[in-house]
């Protein structure tokens, strides 16, 4: 049976990976229109579509996420969404030199967060989820 603590530090390892992508959506909804710009300016096609299931998704499998509710699932939908857009945003290596530095940066940043996300897929929400109140 796991410790109090390893419940503790799940829920604050789901809060924090979660909050980010709570925020991030929430953020693309109330600047719905330069999410759409930026998307456009990659030249991804349909980005009013795009931005509408990014805010969408982040949102849901963010809650998810937080609540430990199909964590797993949520963690691993996250988790390919971040690789996509990593290599989509942050793709430092074809940008100019002044801004390969920062964009490195946020590239490994966000591949960090896809190792924390897919510790979530492997090992679940932990004890204090609704995924846990689930199973008992």
């Amino acid at each position: 049976m796991a410790s109090t603590s390893s419940h503790a530090a799940a829920l604050a390892g789901r809060f924090l990976l979660a909050l980010m992508f709570i925020l991030a959506g929430y953020s693309k909804i109330s600047g719905f229109g330069s999410t759409v710009g930026y998307i456009a300016s990659k030249g991804l096609p349909l980005p009013h579509l795009l931005a509408v299931g990014t805010f969408v998704l982040e949102l849901v499998a963010g809650l998810a996420l937080l609540v430990g509710y199909r964590a797993r699932w949520a963690a691993a939908a996250l988790a390919a969404f971040t690789v996509l857009a990593t290599v989509l945003f942050h793709n430092f290596w074809a940008m100019p030199s002044e801004q390969q530095q920062v964009q490195q940066l946020m590239f490994m940043k966000n591949l960090a967060i896809t190792g924390g996300l897919l510790m979530v897929v492997v090992v679940g929400a932990g004890g204090w989820s609704l995924d846990a109140r689930r199973r008992s």
